[in-house]
């Protein structure tokens, strides 16, 4: 079975790391590179960067901060935020992520998928999915959340995995920040669609939040922010709790 991962991530608005609810009512946590390297320390596995405000500002991802935090970390880095050809994927790599992910690009243009990765590997895209239910459905939502799209997310997820896609990130926006726990019909019906892993995000309020949608879902990796962010739990304490019910952690 394979190793369960934990992943903090830092959503950043205008070089600093922000956390809202249901992505707004954002409130200032931090700065990037301090906050990674911390939770490296902690034993997280990866660190998701999401500029959260790019695609919908029109403009680049902050290259410079992300400089910064790679530089930081030895961990895998994601970075995701105004990308929006394979040239600006590539300044992403070369500024040191790791992988970068993808999402309002990927809708208009479901062909940059597979054009990053031929050129990058499939393990280097990450489509990033913000889904938001409709009835017994979800609708993709673009623009950081802030445009909907009549895409279906479970659908969406089969096809970026047919497309070259190496892993899926999964917010669930009625979920996002209420600490009320990750959206496990979402979660489990996306999986469920696709052979690639899946990173289940959002509503993460505790350490049990985490071992259900490891458990009771396909999903192969949790992300989280608040919980570390405030300082409620370090990655080690989640690892430790995730250890003693029988979930494989790296």
């Amino acid at each position: 079975m394979l190793a369960k991962r934990i992943i903090p991530c830092l959503d950043v608005k205008d070089g600093i790391t922000v956390k809202g609810i249901k992505f707004v009512d954002l409130q200032d946590v931090g700065e990037p590179p301090q906050m990674a390297a911390e939770y490296e320390r902690q034993g997280a596995d990866e660190i998701v960067f999401l500029d959260i405000s790019a695609s919908a500002e029109g403009r680049k991802t902050l290259m410079d901060v992300v400089e910064r935090t790679a530089e930081r970390l030895f961990v895998p880095l994601t970075v995701g935020g105004g990308i929006r050809s394979k040239e600006d994927m590539r300044t992403a790599l070369n500024a040191g992520a790791d992988k970068v992910s993808v999402n309002t690009v990927a809708v208009q243009r479901p062909e940059v998928i597979s054009e990053c990765a031929q050129d990058f590997g499939s393990q280097c895209v990450v489509v990033a999915i913000d889904a938001k239910r409709e009835g017994t459905s979800w609708k993709v939502y673009t623009h950081g959340g802030r445009r909907r799209t009549e895409v279906d997310a479970v659908e969406w997820a089969g096809r970026v995995q047919d497309l070259g896609a190496g892993e899926i990130l999964l917010t669930s926006m009625d979920a996002d920040g209420t600490k009320d726990g990750y959206d496990i019909p979402l979660t489990s019906r996306v999986a469920e669609a696709v052979d690639i892993p899946v990173i289940a995000s959002g509503g993460c309020g505790n350490a049990s939040h985490i071992y259900e949608v490891l458990s009771q879902t396909k999903a192969e990796a949790a992300l989280a922010a608040s919980i570390f962010h405030y300082n409620e739990l370090t990655v080690q304490q989640v690892k430790g709790y995730l250890r003693e019910r029988g979930v494989a952690v790296r």
